[in-house]
């Protein structure tokens, strides 16, 4: 479980970082028959299991967890972030962290600020927060517009089972042809404009795109094995390849390529199509048209290159 992070320092030890933005999510990865761990889940509807990660800002696995199917998402979340945590306590970096309404939990809170991470939560909302909006849930006069109308407001609010007030910012969208607003709610010790802090938790949604590329690319889901230890282990091999292809991704790619999904990556660059003809003196490679130029593959090869450590010794 530890070499996903070791991995990831060793990048970091190449390409210094400013900042560390954590995202912890959790996935679902289907089981069919008698799967030690394997549950039924209400959320999904059907039986699984329910893996945790944390990926940072670059798309890097930082860890994996494997649950049984039946957990919540939050579940044993410290064990999952704490030795992330510990990893980056020495650098000299700003520290942020982002989760959906499952890690919506004063604990947590607590955690991320006795460790000088800022955060962006997000909280399901209750009478209490609409009644903090409510001069904002009237319906604005007039014929609506086509573009949604967005307010944003900002509060102090203490849930009885926090120990103290924290900041809470409200999202407020009026759309066309739509009676009644949508509200969305996040806790945060940001102090940026309630717009800024908005803005920087609707990035949260890269990570689930991350998941879907594990699912899709590495069939990460394919946990087939009977014992739950066995399947753990599958999994760590599974975000070992998937962070193997991120940092060929971020670190090789050429800038006019780097946006390119983990998919593109192994279809136009791993995956190659080729046909071989064979001459008494020479070996010809016919290759499939969706093949990166020979000048790409150069400048690919040339920045894999660059990342070689130095050897001990040498100029």
């Amino acid at each position: 479980m530890n070499l996903p992070g070791q991995w990831v320092d060793k990048v970091h030890q190449r390409k210094r970082i400013k900042e560390i933005i954590l995202d912890m999510d959790s996935s679902d990865s289907p089981t069919y028959g008698q799967q030690e761990g394997s549950a039924y889940n209400g959320h999904f509807g059907y039986t699984c299991y329910h893996p945790l990660f944390v990926f940072n800002q670059f798309g890097d696995v930082e860890r994996a967890l494997l649950h049984d199917g039946n957990v919540h998402s939050a579940d044993d979340w410290q064990s999952v972030l704490e030795p992330i945590v510990s990893r980056y306590r020495d650098f000299n970096i700003a520290r942020f962290f982002r989760g959906d309404a499952a890690f919506a939990n004063p604990n947590v809170y607590r955690y991320l600020e006795a460790e000088g991470y800022f955060y962006a939560i997000r909280l399901i909302g209750n009478p209490i927060l609409h009644n903090k909006i409510e001069h904002l849930l009237t319906r604005p006069v007039g014929r609506p517009p086509q573009k949604p109308i967005v307010l944003y407001h900002s509060f102090q609010y203490q849930a009885a089972s926090w120990d103290k007030s924290r900041r809470v910012v409200a999202k407020i969208e009026w759309h066309a042809g739509e009676l009644f607003p949508r509200v969305g709610f996040i806790v945060t010790n940001l102090r940026w404009k309630a717009k800024n802090v908005v803005k920087f938790y609707n990035k949260r949604g890269t990570a689930e795109q991350w998941i879907k590329e594990g699912k899709y690319v590495l069939n990460w889901t394919r946990l087939s094995c009977h014992d739950f230890t066995d399947n753990q282990v599958r999994l760590q091999l599974f975000a070992l390849a998937y962070n193997l292809g991120n940092f060929l991704r971020r670190l090789a790619l050429p800038k006019k390529i780097r946006g390119w999904s983990l998919r593109t990556l192994q279809v136009k660059l791993i995956k190659i199509g080729a046909k071989v003809i064979r001459h008494s003196r020479y070996v010809i490679f016919q290759m499939a048209e969706v093949t990166v130029s020979k000048s790409l593959f150069h400048e690919i090869l040339e920045r894999i290159s660059h990342l070689k450590p130095v050897p001990i010794g040498s100029g």
